[in-house]
This record gives structure tokens, C-alpha cells and sequence, in this order.
């Protein structure tokens, strides 16, 4: 079963996906790495935005990547070719029917796939299967409800607002990020932490004005103007001042707030 993904595939998403990993490098993956000799699978690698920080920073590492979208694959290949990495092997695939055998990794990786997903309890009980006993489970998602700014705009939360909806309609659930911990309980993961890595960008942080503020959170927002103009969820003209006021916040007054989580946790040893 292939799951909507609402922001669509088009080159300027690709090129969205990529501002947007180069900017939170730092603040996502810090503290992620994987020991020589292990088995990593990458669920939804999409363009490989994901795959050339996670690849790069464990080169003893093997990571398998997988995406349902054979276009994006094609564009990931490429992109890690480009950069020369060779750790890494790329194989389409629905993650509600891997094509893996049962404890086949050693650790696994899933960042802003769960919010895609209309099952994404169960989505995580099919990656422990293939998960080894003791291996550990990463999860990244952000969560458009912790959103705020300065100067504040009710147009701007409106247009937000559509993003959360379409996201909805479609199946997901972009406000997951808060969820993550009991939905990994839930799953039979032990040892769950749950940390919040909040976006903060202001006149200060130019890298993060323009990396996030800009390329990543609004124009994601810009993105899905023509769905929610068709879909009646809000009329033409507030949802083009809600685009500008979130470009209002990049000025030299301006501040734009953020937060993802990550969520890190193990299968039982004796699952």
C-alpha cells in the first residue's frame, strides 16, 4: 500500500528536502551515529536529502535505504554517487511489506516518515520485526502545531493550519511529532527517550533564517497553495498574506520558533 505523501514530488520539493537537511544537520544528527560492521536500514530515504549525513558520519556502517517513490531513488543513487559514498544500497519498498527476513538490522532509521502514514502504529511493529534483539530504533518527526513567530499573523497560522488539514485528509498527521513516545511504547520499544530540538531563527541566525524560515518551513506552506485553494480550506487572498506575514518574520525584527523530536529506542533482547 503506497501512503500519500501531500508535499508531492516535484523538483522544487527535492530541492525543499535538501535546504532543509543541509540547515538541521547539526541539530538532528548530532548525536547520531552507528559502530563499524552494523546493518542500518533508512526507511523513506526519499532524494537521499537524509541518507548523505547518516551514510557519512558512520563510513563503517552498511546502510540499506528504501523508498516507495522509484523516482526518488533513482534521484538519491545519484546524489550519494555524486559524492562518492559507498556504504550505501538503495532498494524500492513499501514499508508495509519489506521485503527483508525477520531481525535483518541492526539498527533502524525512519525521520519524517511516520507523519505520512495512516498506520503508523503498525508501521513501526513491522520495522521491530526486522529489527535485532537489542538493535535500536530512531525516529525524527516535526510537529506543525509548535509553530510561533513574531510578528504573529492569524492569516499566517491559517494558511499552517491548511498544511495540518491536507496533511489529514490525506492520511497523516502533521502534528505526530508530540506522539512519538507512546506511540513507540506501544509498539513493544524499551529504553524510549524522547528529546525536542527546537528551531530558532532570528536576525542573529541568518543560516537559519534563510535554511529554515525561508527554504524550508515556507515554502513548504507556499507549496501547497493551489490543493488548498482548490479544497475551499481558505480563500486565495489570506492564504497569500499568510505566505507573506511568515516572510515578514525573516526581517530584521522578525523571529520564527519550531520544534522536532527525536525519539530513540530499543527492541527487548529477549523479543
Amino acid at each position: 500500500m503506497r501512503e500519500a505523501y501531500v508535499h508531492g514530488y516535484h523538483p522544487r520539493e527535492h530541492e525543499r528536502l535538501q535546504d532543509q537537511a543541509g540547515t538541521l544537520v547539526d541539530l538532528l544528527h548530532s548525536d547520531t551515529a552507528y559502530p563499524g560492521g552494523s546493518t542500518v536500514l533508512e526507511v523513506g530515504c526519499g532524494v537521499g536529502a537524509q541518507t548523505l549525513t547518516l551514510a557519512s558520519r558512520s563510513p563503517d556502517a552498511r546502510f540499506t535505504s528504501i523508498d516507495v517513490s522509484a523516482d526518488s531513488i533513482a534521484e538519491a543513487r545519484r546524489r550519494i554517487a555524486q559524492a562518492g559514498i559507498t556504504n550505501v544500497g538503495f532498494q524500492r519498498a513499501d514499508i508495509f511489506a519489506l521485503p527483508f527476513g525477520a531481525e535483518s538490522f541492526d539498527h533502524v532509521f525512519v525521520c519524517f516518515v511516520l507523519e505520512h502514514l495512516s498506520r503508523p502504529a503498525e508501521a513501526l511493529a513491522i520495522l521491530g520485526s526486522v529489527l535485532a534483539p537489542g538493535g535500536t530504533i530512531t525516529v525524527i518527526e516535526g510537529d506543525h502545531g509548535s509553530t510561533f513567530f513574531h510578528p504573529d499573523s492569524p492569516a499566517a497560522q491559517a494558511a499552517i493550519q491548511c498544511q495540518v488539514t491536507l496533511q489529514r485528509e490525506a492520511g497523516g498527521n502533521a502534528l505526530i511529532g508530540r506522539q512519538l513516545y507512546p506511540l513507540m511504547v506501544g509498539a513493544g520499544f524499551e529504553a524510549v527517550r524522547v528529546s525536542a530540538r527546537m528551531v530558532y531563527a532570528d536576525a542573529s541566525r541568518p543560516d537559519l533564517v534563510d535554511g529554515f524560515t525561508r527554504k524550508t518551513f515556507t515554502a513548504m506552506i507556499e507549496g501547497i497553495r493551489e490543493p488548498a485553494i482548490a479544497r475551499g480550506l481558505i480563500e486565495l487572498e489570506r492564504f497569500d498574506a499568510g505566505v507573506r506575514d511568515l516572510y515578514r518574520t525573516t526581517e530584521a525584527d522578525g523571529a520564527f520558533c519550531y520544534a522536532f523530536f527525536k525519539a530513540v529506542g530499543q527492541k527487548r533482547r529477549d523479543a
